[in-house]
């Protein structure tokens, strides 16, 4: 589907959000990439095959103490 030099990450790369922007809607809160995946303004995704992936923000990660 990607027609980039070098090839945008696929849908199922853990990097699939780097692929290019072909449709951006911000008025609706979804982008769609050149890897066929639905980013939602709220970082969930929905990817070509319907799987769905769950919103996950930076501040979602748990901080281990040192």
């Amino acid at each position: 589907m990607c027609s980039h030099q070098p090839h945008c990450p696929s849908a199922e790369a853990p990097d699939r959000e780097a692929a290019h922007t072909v449709a951006c809607h911000p008025e609706q809160g979804w982008s769609l990439l050149c890897n066929g995946v639905l980013l939602f303004e709220d970082t969930g995704e929905l990817l070509p095959d319907g799987r769905v992936i769950d919103p996950h923000r930076p501040t979602d990660v748990q901080r281990v103490a040192a």
